[in-house]
């Protein structure tokens, strides 16, 4: 939790937060009691990932996921959180085709209760988009670096902005998202001496996912956080309990007391 308190984390508190020079955290969510939970935690901004589209459906990427699925997560995530600033992953395709199929799309994030929505990469038309979003009334965190949707354009899972050329290029990027009124910037998968610059550069705050210390907030996926999903756990990304044995321990102890005769008990019958 950051130390600015407030009822309800805004846009603009993330802004206030970076110009006091504080942090504020990023954790995802894809279901109602994890939102719920998370958010009594001070959380400031639950981010629907796309990432779902791997941990809660068991796609091999985000590609896979698609605005009606995006859609019911958003609704339930949504009803748990009261505090916590809530953000959308726009799936893969559903911001690309044109303009007036991208705002319909995020407008109905914004319809099912999310504040916000998060579009990946740069270019002249995304620029136009964010613009247009904005302008219609709906807040966009950007996301630069390594951008997932574009996993086959970059040929892998690749590190962005490890010379400094490459830097200064994400830098302009990011400086005409900002300018066409993105609120935030997810950098993933940037060397930290790049990051820490871009930061320093920008007016929005900016969201690491694997891009050091340096930028104004720390975003990770939920189910690496908890241990859940033991598929693949990125570098960058810190364990903090061990869901996967806790779910293993309770799910084999309910087996063995059912199988033994043990469950219900007396006291769990009517």
């Amino acid at each position: 939790m950051c130390g600015i308190m407030v009822k309800k984390v805004t846009v603009n508190t993330l802004r206030k937060i970076k110009e006091a020079g504080e942090k504020f955290s990023v954790l995802t969510a894809y279901d109602f009691s994890t939102a719920k939970y998370i958010d009594e935690a001070g959380i400031d901004v639950v981010l629907i990932g796309d990432s779902l589209a791997m941990t809660a459906l068991g796609y091999e990427t985000t590609h896979c996921v698609g605005v009606d699925e995006m859609k019911i997560f958003t609704k339930a995530v949504a009803r748990g959180v009261q505090r916590a600033l809530v953000v959308t992953d726009m799936p893969f395709l559903s911001y690309h085709v044109d303009i007036s199929s991208a705002i319909k799309n995020c407008g109905e994030m914004i319809k099912l209760g999310a504040h916000a929505v998060k579009i990946e990469g740069y270019s002249e038309y995304t620029v136009n988009l964010v613009k247009r979003l904005t302008e219609t009334g709906i807040p966009v965190m950007a996301h630069l670096g390594f951008t997932p949707q574009f996993l086959n354009t970059l040929g892998g899972y690749k590190i962005q902005g490890k010379t400094r050329e490459a830097t200064d290029e994400i830098l302009r990027q990011a400086q005409a998202l900002q300018q066409a009124g993105a609120f935030s910037l997810v950098l993933e998968m940037v060397p930290q001496d790049s990051a820490k610059y871009i930061t320093e550069k920008l007016e929005i705050p900016t969201i690491s996912c694997g891009a050091g210390k340096y930028c104004d907030a720390q975003v990770l996926v939920c189910d690496d956080v908890f241990g859940k999903y033991s598929e693949f756990t990125p570098k960058f990304a810190r364990k903090y309990g061990d869901m996967r044995a806790f779910i293993l321990d309770c799910a084999k102890r309910f087996d063995e007391d059912v199988k033994n005769g043990s469950f219900p008990s007396e006291s769990e019958v009517f």
